[in-house]
């Protein structure tokens, strides 16, 4: 902004001293001080406000205009509250340097002023940046020669001083500002991803101000397609936000923007519709990962000849495996959308899902997701996730998607995207080394997914190493059937425990999972011995059941487990 504006401005309460002729001078920032040397401060271009704290006699004036002349100040505001008056000496040194200076009247505070021009400035800035941004836009969308959402995130932080980065559903950092180091933490970005779903299955319209450990956040839609988020919906935006609120992205700016102006507002729309291009682009030429998984899987399902569903596989694998060299390993996951009412078709918004979530959380960027083709079968999604093959000697980690460590990952935020009405579940298969094993990993898959579904809460997961214990027959077991079971076994312990507040149901609980140790368990519920055969014994008695003996301890066992 130009120092004519400030002087303009009535409600300011300025009146220019000197340096008429220098009115043109652009303003770039505000600075309040009474240091005799504010110069470490002072980066070029401020109005200086000071309240001439620093005076004690009429030689101290020269060095100080020297001092800010030297900095590139581009004006001095003096308030009168001090000293009734701005002195002489102040305004001949000012005259000398060619500084503007201006009074300040008492009635007004300096902060009034700084918020004035912090305003404009950041207005005026708003506008070159939502230039850049405009134009960077019509580069992406014609070719990649934008560089990518990052260099806009880079913009906003260098010119608005603004931090933000892009994150999956299930807050996955997918791009974020280079200079401004790291973002937020993983268990951050997770509680942000939910934070959003929850406003948006709410159906009120972003920036959503959200408040994570002190710190305030706005969290700006990014919706396929370049709409805006803003717009008012009419007949182009009728979609039920069920369709795609697991999968679309969102903007997190580290910032409450509930007093932001309008043309700020502005610009952060249209930096989402930035990234809106970049998403399209990226679903786009998932286009031939999708048809890759579709030909595989449907020779899987027909029955055709390994050597035929070995061919498609030497085909897909140099496209999500790249340079690779060997043949991968291969592993299914299967995963299904349901909702309340049925009116919403799950396979897309399975597929769309599992295409967001099947990456390793720990990785950055849209890239990672280029190894991973989900077909729509039904009204499941299946996805062929290749693995580097592993030799047999391996003894580390398991390689590939295990079923809890995905769980943990996506569980916060898809239960608040799926809200009361939605449900989610997937199955993961072992890894398999050729296409003979493709057909028993798709059922593996498919029958863990069964047992997640069998599992209460919105979102459950399950792996082809819950396939190996008895512990997957229990959700099988029919509603009566267990209600009776645990009755007959458990319900004589709860009333007991509830007259006489005798805890065996704990005692139980301990004495089973410590293999039926006296010592041990004794030692975990820090009873005494004789206590502990005490409660064991009151337990037999009241339920006809003997706890030496391995039947009656499995009876327990499923009779807790089911309960």
């Amino acid at each position: 902004m130009r120092l004519r504006a400030l002087l303009d401005t009535d409600a300011l309460g300025l009146r220019l001293l000197g340096g008429e002729d220098e009115l043109d001078r652009t303003v770039r920032g505000v600075m309040t001080t009474d240091l005799r040397d504010p110069s470490r401060y002072l980066s070029g271009g401020e109005l200086v406000l000071t309240g001439l704290a620093w005076r004690r006699d009429a030689a101290d004036s020269d060095p100080f205009v020297h001092i800010l002349v030297q900095a590139g100040v581009t004006a001095l505001a003096a308030g009168e509250a001090e000293l009734g008056a701005v002195p002489d000496d102040l305004v001949t040194a000012c005259a000398r340097h060619r500084l503007p200076l201006f009074a300040v009247h008492e009635s007004v505070a300096f902060a009034t002023i700084t918020e004035h021009v912090v305003r404009q400035v950041s207005g005026e800035r708003a506008g070159d940046l939502a230039a850049v941004v405009d134009r960077h836009r019509r580069m992406m969308t014609s070719g990649p020669a934008g560089g990518g959402p990052d260099v806009v995130l880079d913009l906003l932080g260098s010119d608005l001083d603004l931090r933000a980065w892009v994150l999956s559903p299930t807050g996955r950092l997918i791009a974020g500002p280079k200079v401004s180091g790291p973002g937020p933490a993983p268990e951050v970005c997770a509680q942000l991803a939910a934070e959003h779903l929850a406003a948006a299955r709410t159906g009120r319209h972003g920036p959503h101000r959200v408040v994570v450990g002190q710190r305030t956040y706005s969290l700006f839609p990014v919706r396929s397609g370049g709409r805006s988020p803003r717009a008012p919906r009419d007949t182009r935006d009728v979609r039920d936000v069920r369709e795609t609120v697991l999968s679309d992205w969102l903007l997190a700016v580290e910032a409450d923007a509930g007093d932001w102006a309008e043309e700020r507002l502005d610009l952060l729309q249209g930096v989402t519709q930035l990234i809106a291009v970049e998403r399209d682009r990226r679903d786009a030429a998932r286009t031939v990962r999708r048809r890759l998984a579709q030909e595989v899987l449907e020779l899987v399902q027909t029955g055709a000849a390994p050597a035929e569903i070995a061919a498609r596989l030497r085909v897909a694998a140099p496209v999500l495996l790249p340079g690779l060299g060997a043949a991968p390993h291969w592993q299914v996951v299967v995963a299904r959308a349901e909702w309340d009412g049925g009116e919403i078709e799950g396979g897309p918004v399975a597929q769309a899902l599992l295409e967001e979530v099947l990456v390793d959380p720990r990785t950055t960027g849209p890239e990672p997701s280029d190894r991973i083709a989900v077909a729509q079968i039904g009204d499941e999604a299946v996805a062929l996730v290749p693995l580097p093959a592993v030799s047999t000697e391996h003894d580390g980690p398991e390689p590939g998607v295990l079923a809890d460590v995905l769980l943990a990952a996506v569980r916060e935020p898809l239960s608040a995207g799926l809200d009361d009405d939605g449900r989610v579940t997937v199955g993961v298969s072992a890894a398999v080394h050729s296409a003979e094993g493709l057909r028993g990993a798709l059922e593996e898959a498919r029958h863990a997914r069964r047992v997640a579904a069998a599992r209460p809460g919105r979102v459950c997961a399950a792996g082809h190493q819950e396939l190996a214990s008895h512990v997957l027959l229990l959700p099988f077991v029919p509603d009566d059937v267990r209600r009776a079971f645990t009755a007959r076994l458990l319900d004589p312990l709860r009333d007991y425990d509830r007259r006489h507040r005798a805890e065996l149901i704990p005692t139980l609980e301990a004495f089973l999972d410590c293999d039926g140790s006296w010592t041990r368990c004794a030692s975990r519920l820090h009873l005494h011995v004789n206590t502990l055969r005490y409660r064991v014994g009151r337990i037999e008695q009241l339920t006809s059941r003997d706890l030496s003996r391995l039947e009656d301890k499995l009876d327990f066992f499923l009779a807790l487990r089911m309960s």
